[in-house]
């Protein structure tokens, strides 16, 4: 990638940035408790590539010459006609926590009629920006089914409650190295990666 070799991860979330970490092993990856004095834009947008892009974008015009990255990413459930979506991270209110929005997502599951496996799926959209340019987006998602009861404590966000697909087991309980390798975010940035080597 000719000397490209480090970026900004435009998220204060450790966990994501060590699940970036993991799958980029190639690059130097900083995140924004690196750069204390950035804030990023409010996230307005209504679709996750929106999102990534304003936070991407956002993240970019502080930091000239550098490459940005930035996701969005969340939760939809059929039966609750695709939330929380975008909302994801705010479902239970703006003082949202992972165990609050768990909590919301069980509650609102279970005022539904009886039926079947609760369907769903992670999705993230990624954008890396350079200099305010979008240079490219990359999408992933991982189809699964959604619990009642929560198993597990590992992950972060809604992993507890959800299986993913071929497995038995929640993300919550899953190895990291399992999630890493076929989660939303896995897929997400492994053809964000395809792109950057071929065209950096």
């Amino acid at each position: 990638m000719r000397g490209m070799s480090s970026l900004v991860f435009a998220t204060s979330n450790a966990h994501k940035t060590q699940e970036v970490r993991a799958m980029l092993p190639g690059f130097e990856i900083s995140d924004l408790r690196d750069h204390p004095g950035l804030t990023l834009p409010e996230e307005t947008g209504e679709t996750f590539e929106a999102n990534a892009i304003i936070k991407a974008a956002g993240g970019s015009a502080h930091l000239p010459g550098v490459l940005v990255l930035a996701d969005d990413s969340g939760l939809e459930v059929d039966a609750l006609g695709g939330a929380p979506g975008v909302r994801s991270a705010r479902y239970s209110g703006e003082k949202a926590t992972d165990a609050s929005n768990r909590e919301k997502l069980k509650v609102e599951l279970a005022k539904l009629p009886p039926q079947g496996p609760f369907t769903g799926r992670f999705r993230c959209c990624m954008a890396l920006v350079k200099d305010g340019k979008t240079l490219h987006v990359a999408h992933g998602t991982v189809e699964g089914t959604l619990r009642l009861q929560e198993q597990g404590e590992g992950g972060f966000g809604y992993d507890p409650l959800f299986t993913p697909e071929g497995f038995t087991d929640t993300f919550g309980v899953l190895p990291a190295e399992t999630k890493n390798s076929l989660s939303h975010r896995a897929r997400a940035l492994a053809s964000m990666k395809a792109w950057m080597e071929a065209n950096l």
